[in-house]
């Protein structure tokens, strides 16, 4: 998988609500059926944060990213819901191409 579909996947399932990294790990494997790798996971956590698309919840965990509960900044939801647009309009035109209805 590539880095951006990772960062993607992980803000996608943070705009419902703020999760930890085990659970936005299982969280992702409930909406694809496939879970990340943790060196995908976490450089995905890593790089989300760094660009200030998503955040920690609060300090109280024990300092690791398993446990650190983050949620998605507005700059986050800026980023996937342009994303996701494209994204749709991508998978429209192709379906379309391929004569199937897009869902």
């Amino acid at each position: 998988m590539h880095s951006n579909d990772a960062q993607l996947l992980v803000l996608t399932v943070l705009a419902d609500r703020p999760l930890h990294g085990y659970a936005i790990n299982a969280a992702i494997e409930q909406l694809t059926g496939s879970r990340l790798g943790p060196g995908s996971l976490y450089g995905a956590l890593s790089r989300l944060e760094t660009r200030e698309l998503i955040q920690p919840l609060d300090d109280a965990g024990d300092g690791t990213e398993r446990h650190r509960t983050m949620q998605i900044t507005g700059a986050g939801r800026d980023l996937l819901r342009t994303e996701l647009q494209r994204m749709a309009r991508v998978s429209a035109a192709g379906l379309r191409a391929l004569g199937a209805t897009p869902t």
